[in-house]
């Protein structure tokens, strides 16, 4: 604003004009440095949610940056795109062929996720689409090419763990350089044709039952087996028995029979004469 004034050591000057500094004005930019100032704070921090990483790109152009879960401090100018590096569950159930050119249904489920320190070059190259973009086409091929060399039966019955290691193995080769790292793959479900389930279950029933009657041949031949050699034992016993007994040991053990009964404290022995063996002749006793 302007003010007026006159000088007073002459009195015939005139007045003159001179200009007061406007204190508001200068306050009003303050509170304008003030306010840009902290907006700018706020665009520099930036916050990454839990289980991600912010991938930084400026002006279009991605850093190769790769912010961790939590605050960080960053420059405004650039933007933040969040990826999620958690464990992601994929279930798929397509129809694949077999060795024998069978068609089955065949339900998966991949666990896989984002490579933290490739999180950068994923959303450069593929994006934040990468499950329908690489993902899902990768494992429906994956999937067909392995049952493609495998039968409807090793499906179907014990061979389900080396077709999805193989599936796996498959996979990591493809989306291992990519940035997906390849968990696991499960094989949740096979559904063959009803003819080809009934006539494989037929087949595995036969096959128990021949392992059955082997178990039982097997049993048996045992049992002939422990019976042979029992009998060869009691054959054994016999003649060496029959070889080392004589006549004398008879009549030892005769006499050594009759003066234990003879002594007894409950039995009385009527001798009447002897037998052609000499030794006496019991005919009763009496408790």
């Amino acid at each position: 604003m302007n003010a007026f004034r006159k000088n007073p050591d002459d009195p015939g000057s005139e007045l003159r004009a001179f200009t007061i500094p406007n204190w508001k004005s200068w306050g009003i930019w303050k509170i304008l440095g003030a306010l840009l100032l902290l907006i700018l704070l706020w665009s520099s921090v930036t916050r990454i949610s839990t289980g991600h990483v912010g991938v930084l790109t400026l002006f279009g152009r991605v850093t190769g940056e790769a912010l961790p879960e939590g605050i960080h401090l960053i420059n405004p100018l650039k933007r933040v795109d969040e990826m999620s590096i958690r464990t992601q569950n994929l279930k798929e159930a397509a129809s694949v062929p077999s060795n024998e050119g069978l068609i089955m249904t065949l339900d998966t489920s991949l666990l896989f996720r984002v490579d933290s320190t490739k999180a950068a070059e994923v959303f450069q190259t593929i994006g934040l689409r990468y499950l329908e973009i690489v993902v899902e086409p990768n494992l429906r091929s994956a999937v067909r090419a392995v049952t493609a060399n495998h039968t409807a039966n090793a499906l179907y019955t014990g061979a389900r763990e080396k077709v999805a290691a193989e599936i796996r193995s498959e996979l990591a080769k493809i989306l291992g350089p990519r940035g997906i790292i390849v968990e696991d793959i499960l094989l949740r479900d096979i559904q063959l044709p009803a003819l080809v389930k009934a006539s494989i279950e037929s087949k595995q029933q036969a096959e128990q039952e021949s392992l059955r009657m082997s178990f039982i041949l097997q049993k048996e031949k045992q049992e002939a087996d422990r019976k042979r050699i029992e009998a060869q034992g009691i054959a054994d016993f016999q003649r060496i028995v029959a070889t080392n007994i004589s006549q004398q040991l008879l009549e030892w053990k005769g006499i050594e029979a009759t003066e234990k009964l003879a002594t007894s404290s409950n039995a009385k022995v009527v001798v009447i004469g002897s037998g052609k063996s000499g030794l006496p002749i019991i005919l009763g006793g009496t408790n």
